[in-house]
């Protein structure tokens, strides 16, 4: 393969159409391809084909043509210096030897790209001869453009030579126009996502050679494709697989492994986080999204588990010679959050695992309902006996065997006691091998396969959140405003209410799982005509690992293919309530374009602070027992809330009888958030809130905080934060009190404070009222700009108590103020006013005193009127040209100031839109 770059290049052959005019900035490049030219034009030739050659493709804006015509007009997504933009094209040309395409893009710019086929041996030589001009092209941008241009068509020349060309004759059609759903006269778009086939695969033997997880999905893919009633190829054309990471043997990557597998060579590959229920859905999901907006044609989605056959090896002692991956495989993307589960009050307490939390979360779920011993257990064996109904019916069940309520209540050698409330039989199964696979596509692939429209399963919406993360933190045990926020954004996106709901499949682990799930959601968890699973649960349908909602998908597809114009919604949760995903499912097209929601945005979590110990006694809010495996109580563990609001989790010596009130006391309120967080249009006001300690900040505080910036970054509408703080003072630093018991306010994701470790990525305004000190000075240091009131006080007292500022306060001063100055105040320890920070450039603009809030707020809302991918990468030059020479300093500015053209691109398909 010959390539060459220059301004008069000489071709190696003749293009058959000659341009009409040389642009500014030019390239000629070429390669040789084993294959006759009229092969190789019908492949370039189809549009559908250039996400599988040209790198810079990422999608349609609109429908694509099925194949290019002289005249024709066309509009094609591509990256441009990393940054998607769209261009439009006209076929000025086309031969049996050559194609003409002239582009405009956002700002003005023109491309062209003229391509001519020549005999070459036995193959044909593809020359690509273009060029660049216009807008701002034509100044400091210009050579940046064109080498971006060039590198992408060089790799994509690179990447032709390798397409099986003979094998890949152009597709029966592209997306051309919308599709009319027969059913339902509806037209619908082209990349509307679809499930055309879905597979599941019980192994049964333990034999360490019978299967790995990897290869019990291929098995349910399989079955997949045979139940598209049309064995069409869809394996091993897809250009996504995505894989939910499996708990029995861990797979560096194993969507790659089960593509190898399958004969497929997906472009991406996608796995989920190590630990979460969550999992099949956020995938799904995530997926049904891409291919909504272009991104992908057709997925292959699997999840498996092989751990009966683990732990049978386990006990034989015979070692698993299952698939491993060489060091550094990985995915192309992980979706989902893996954090430690556990806080260290809660691990200090032994409640330290799901059948734990679930045990103490029923027991709360038993006081707040009134209920006896005896009344609460009836309660849940009819529940978890309605789910093993299900099962019994459902063919790939690990336990197909109904059971009633009395069996499952009663304790014997196959029911022992394993955590009060809970036998064995009402919780999850682990020791299965069970797989699922989903075949996903966009609605013209399902086509073009075949498929009959009755086979066909539209996602409506998805939707996931996240509940405050450690469980004994969260205001109340029996509630889940996560679940209740996705529930509300996937009916809402969908316009449905629950009542159309036909079929559900809420996740099913534990007892306490199902019933909170369905208060949430609106449901009553005892309504014979609506079962509350169409898979059987955790228990007797079998708790794959994370996959059992993979399952959900499989069944719900199944049962809604039998029921055309009926809707049915699945539910995911991942560690103890605590990560949250849904899916709406119909063989109606949806009413608005598929969309995965995410519902943490702007969603309220009131908290609690808990602690492992307290002097005075709380009141009683849930117990467990923990059993050993011969039946005999082991330890228990409690929670009780004290008067204000605190709770306290502590182990205990093994409970006796019923230790609740009847009536139950009230539990004393949660008490005020340390941060608040208001939405103002496009301005977000993150507000800390513990005014009787001046907004000390202790480690549930910097947590909120972290969370409150995180959700500020995640919004779609957000576009400028202001950080304040209520009472007269703004924040008075570290909470001295709480460092002295050991709590200091250190995040994960944010380091000291919950913010000075990583500042947001979008503009930060700090409004100070009173005195920043400390660790206040510092968060305030970590904003963008500073308001501040003309009787504000700013200063590190840490000197005084041999102590250095450690969460960014003296490093920020030194590279904002004159070393004379930054010294002065990191050395003395003493405050200085705002009025000689704001003469010296630390501080944006004095206001009189009460009105730093009112002004920062003016601000924020002047910058958020801007286009935001302006203002962001203006943010951006300012900070990084520090670190950049003079000789790179423009060629820099000109790789962010590209950033822009994204945003003028959109601002074309909106005025667009407009017009027609």
């Amino acid at each position: 393969m010959s390539m060459r770059f220059g301004r008069r290049a000489v071709p190696a052959a003749p293009p058959a159409v000659q341009p009409p005019r040389r642009l500014n900035r030019p390239w000629t490049l070429s390669a040789v391809l084993p294959a006759p030219p009229e092969r190789v034009l019908a492949y370039l030739a189809t549009p559908a084909r250039m996400a599988d050659w040209l790198v810079m493709h990422t999608g349609w804006p609109g429908t694509p043509p099925d194949t290019l015509t002289e005249g024709g007009r066309f509009a094609q997504r591509v990256k441009l210096m990393g940054t998607p933009v769209e261009v439009r094209w006209t076929v000025r040309g086309l031969s049996s030897r050559s194609v003409w395409l002239d582009g405009t893009g956002p700002m003005g710019i023109e491309v062209g790209l003229y391509l001519s086929l020549a005999p070459d041996g036995t193959g044909t030589r593809v020359q690509l001869d273009g060029g660049v001009q216009g807008g701002p092209t034509d100044g400091p941008l210009g050579p940046m453009v064109a080498r971006s241009l060039t590198d992408a068509l060089r790799t994509s020349l690179r990447r032709l030579t390798r397409a099986d060309l003979p094998a890949a004759a152009p597709m029966r059609r592209a997306a051309t126009g919308k599709i009319v759903h027969r059913r339902t006269g509806r037209r619908i778009d082209p990349s509307t996502p679809v499930i055309v086939g879905a597979g599941q695969h019980r192994g049964r033997s333990t034999d360490p050679g019978s299967g790995d997880p990897v290869g019990l999905a291929g098995h349910a893919l399989r079955d997949a494709a045979g139940d598209t009633r049309e064995v069409s190829g869809l394996l091993t054309a897809a250009d996504t697989v995505g894989w939910v990471a499996s708990v029995s043997w861990q797979y560096p990557d194993g969507a790659a492994l089960l593509a190898e597998r399958l004969g497929a060579r997906p472009a991406r590959t996608v796995q989920t986080g190590l630990f979460g229920g969550d999992g099949p859905l956020r995938l799904f999901n995530d997926v049904a999204a891409s291919i909504a907006r272009g991104e992908t044609r057709i997925a292959l989605l699997a999840g498996a588990e092989a751990a009966a056959t683990a732990a049978a090896a386990e006990r034989a002692g015979t070692p698993l010679n299952w698939p491993r991956q060489p060091e550094g495989t990985a995915p192309t993307r992980v979706l989902g959050t893996d954090r430690e589960p556990n806080s260290a009050a809660e691990t200090a307490a032994g409640l330290v695992a799901p059948l734990h939390v679930y045990a103490l979360i029923e027991s709360a779920l038993r006081r707040r309902d009134g209920l006896g011993v005896a009344e609460h257990r009836k309660k849940i064996t009819e529940l978890w006996s309605r789910l093993s109904e299900t099962a019994a019916g459902n063919p790939y069940a690990w336990l197909r065997e109904s059971r009633t309520p009395a069996e499952l209540a009663t304790a014997d050698a196959g029911n022992r006691w394993v955590c009060a409330p809970y036998t064995k039989l009402l919780t999850a199964n682990l020791q299965v091998n069970l797989a699922s696979g989903l075949i996903l596509c966009t609605a013209e692939a399902a086509r073009e396969a075949g498929i009959p429209q009755q086979n066909w399963v539209f996602p409506h919406a998805g939707a996931h959140a996240t509940d405050e993360w450690y469980v004994t933190e969260r205001a109340d045990l029996t509630a889940s405003p996560a679940l209740r926020a996705v529930g509300r954004a996937v009916l809402g996106h969908s316009g449905l209410t629950i009542d159309d709901i036909g079929y559900l499949d809420l996740y099913a682990c534990f007892p306490a799982a199902v019933q909170i799930a369905a208060a949430e959601l609106g449901l009553p968890i005892d309504d014979p005509r609506r079962p509350l699973t169409v898979t059987g649960g955790l228990t007797f349908a079998g708790g794959p690992g994370n996959n059992y909602a993979g399952h959900s998908l499989a069944n719900l597809h199944h049962r809604l293919r039998h029921e055309p114009g009926g809707y049915g919604l699945a539910t995911a949760v991942g560690w103890y309530l605590t990560k949250h995903a849904a899916t709406v499912l119909s063989t109606d097209p949806p009413v608005s374009p598929f969309r995965d929601i995410d519902a943490d945005v702007r969603l309220r979590r009131p908290t609690r602070r808990a602690v492992a110990s307290a002097e005075e006694p709380g009141v009683l809010e849930a117990y467990t027992v923990t059993y050993r495996r011969d039946g005999t109580p082991e330890a228990g563990i409690v929670t009780e809330i004290l008067g204000d609001g605190t709770r306290v989790v502590r182990a205990t010596e093994p409970l006796d009888g019923d230790p609740f009130d009847h009536p139950p006391v009230p539990l004393p309120p949660p008490g005020e958030p340390p941060v608040l967080v208001e939405w103002h249009g496009p301005v977000t006001v993150i507000r800390l809130n513990r005014p009787a300690v001046r907004n000390a900040i202790d480690l549930a505080t910097a947590r909120a905080l972290e969370r409150a910036v995180d959700d500020f970054e995640a919004d779609p509408d957000a576009r400028v934060a202001v950080l304040t703080g209520n009472g007269p003072i703004f924040c008075a630093g570290r909470d001295r009190k709480a460092a002295a018991r050991g709590e200091f306010p250190v995040t994960e994701g944010c380091g000291l404070l919950g913010l000075a470790g990583r500042r947001p990525g979008k503009p930060l305004i700090a409004a100070v009222e009173g005195a920043a000190l400390a660790g206040g000075f510092e968060l305030a240091l970590a904003a963008d700009l500073i308001v501040a009131a003309e009787d504000a006080l700013f200063g590190l007292p840490e000197i005084e108590r041999g102590l250095v500022a450690a969460a960014g306060g003296v490093l920020r001063l030194a590279r904002g103020l004159p070393r004379a100055t930054a010294l002065e105040l990191a050395l003395t320890g003493e405050p200085m006013p705002a009025r000689r920070l704001h003469d010296l450039g630390l501080i944006n603009r004095v206001t009189p005193v009460g009105k730093a809030y009112e002004t920062a707020r003016d601000l924020a809302a002047s910058i958020a009127g801007h286009p935001q991918p302006a203002v962001l990468a203006a943010r951006r030059i300012v900070d990084e040209q520090s670190d950049w020479s003079t000789a790179e300093a423009f060629e820099h500015l000109s790789e962010i100031a590209a950033q822009v053209l994204g945003s003028a691109s959109s601002d074309l398909r909106k005025a667009d839109r407009e017009r027609s």
